[in-house]
């Protein structure tokens, strides 16, 4: 039971009748001390399920529930070490080791996906925690997070199999169980993607397939008409489907001054923006930039982030936010260091709620003028290229210009920090590709770049 006590700390009830793999999610990430890269409510970094919108939009899943493949997908995007099996990759002999090696480490814990009707519960296709084992009478603890209707309880391990060892309607596919663990680092600490709405469909096809394809088919002779014709064709919606991470907190539950944990990590994604801003790639995208009228300025990208903090703290969809206006301002934080705020008014329903975002800038004295650095459209544009394959570039006809464009992007040229966060955005990009191919039902292992 040496996993129980950290998965029962943390123990959540579904808030949805369909998101009981979110729930289970949760759960088992809280438990594992993932960090989630930004701040949930108040000053606390916490899993919630309105923040995994990576796979599949959570409009989708509230209405249909997930897939196991998309499930071992969100996990993957969410920082998580994880195997997954179906019962047809496994036996119920390794099932049992598995559920005894999660038993006894707080570590790693497990998932099931199983079909209620085996247990003459109501209901059909489930996910939950494993909670434990007992060896004496090979039972299984199921710690179920629809709490509405059942508490925790004891299933032999032979009727659990039997209940994962059915076939989903849905995809033809059987259930199954998946371990996850902690990664041995850290990832995504100021940019990830996004599913909030379908949207992402088209911009992980177009960025997987139609960007080779533009490149090699139009007659580009230089670095900049090479980012236009990527940038002039993207769908629309682009900015919802890469953003920089926030930390979000309700401006009137705390001071304006930065904890000590609120102005280390806050140092942490301003090394990342430095380091984009500091690549090749980037200054070639910003000429690029500074010769069109690009909307996505700082005020434009904290209004769409003071939303998305409005739906988080509150759990309700960001089509019902309106942010009435945004500020920028520096707050002390220990030792009289300095952070950025923007100040965000957001209005719903004629009610109005103010929210904090902590912005990272590449200016140590944070100098809120036209100067300052933040994240915005070129940074953000800079790192999705970088996130793209090598083979994306081949095709480009001036050889030259290949070795140039390679050089750009090559992970080599970049420092450990950057490298990291460009990782992370490749394998999720990955892994949205088998989504959209419907291959997460196929594969689940993660990316191996």
């Amino acid at each position: 039971m040496e996993g129980f006590f950290k998965l029962i700390s943390y123990f959540q009830t579904q808030s949805e009748p369909a998101y009981c793999g979110l729930a289970s999610l949760s759960v088992v990430l809280n438990a594992l001390s993932i960090d989630p890269g930004r701040k949930w409510k108040g000053p606390w970094r916490w899993f919630d399920e309105s923040m995994l919108d990576c796979c599949e939009p959570l409009e989708v899943v509230k209405e249909k529930g997930i897939t196991f493949g998309k499930l071992v997908c969100l996990a993957h995007c969410s920082g998580a070490k994880v195997e997954a099996f179906r019962t047809s990759q496994s036996t119920i002999d390794d099932f049992r080791k598995f559920v005894v090696t999660c038993s006894v480490s707080d570590n790693c814990h497990m998932i099931s996906s199983y079909d209620r009707g085996v247990f003459k519960q109501t209901g059909s296709g489930h996910f939950s925690p494993i909670g434990g084992y007992n060896a004496e009478r090979d039972m299984a603890l199921i710690l179920d997070v629809a709490r509405f209707k059942y508490p925790p309880h004891w299933v032999p391990l032979q009727l659990l199999w039997e209940a994962m060892d059915t076939i989903v309607k849905l995809t033809g596919k059987r259930r199954g169980f998946m371990l996850i663990c902690r990664p041995h680092r850290e990832s995504g600490l100021l940019y990830t993607l996004s599913c909030k709405d379908e949207s992402w469909i088209s911009i992980a096809k177009y960025l997987k397939e139609d960007v080779p394809r533009l490149v090699s088919s139009h007659h580009v002779d230089t670095v900049e008409k090479i980012v236009s014709v990527v940038f002039k064709s993207l769908p629309s919606k682009f900015n919802q489907f890469i953003r920089w991470v926030t930390e979000i907190r309700i401006a009137e539950d705390v001071n304006q001054h930065l904890s000590t944990e609120e102005k280390s990590r806050l140092n942490l994604k301003q090394v990342v923006l430095k380091e984009v801003h500091e690549t090749e790639l980037f200054k070639h995208i910003s000429k690029f930039f500074s010769s069109m009228d690009y909307e996505d300025i700082l005020t434009y990208s904290a209004a769409k982030a003071c939303c998305q903090g409005a739906e988080i703290l509150s759990g309700c969809s960001t089509k019902e936010f309106c942010c009435q206006e945004t500020c920028v301002k520096c707050v002390k934080g220990p030792g009289e260091a300095e952070g950025t705020v923007v100040n965000g008014v957001v209005v719903r329903d004629g009610n109005e709620q103010r929210v904090d975002l902590l912005v990272p800038t590449t200016q140590t004295d944070c100098e809120c003028g036209p100067k300052a650095n933040y994240p915005v459209g070129n940074d953000v544009f800079t790192v999705l290229l970088l996130a793209l394959t090598p083979q994306t570039w081949l095709g480009i006809k001036d050889q030259a210009l290949m070795h140039e464009m390679k050089q750009l992007v090559s992970m080599a040229c970049l420092p450990t920090m950057l490298q990291e966060e460009v990782l992370h955005l490749r394998r999720q990009l990955q892994l949205l590709k088998r989504c959209q191919e419907n291959k997460e039902e196929e594969d689940f292992a993660a990316p191996a770049y």
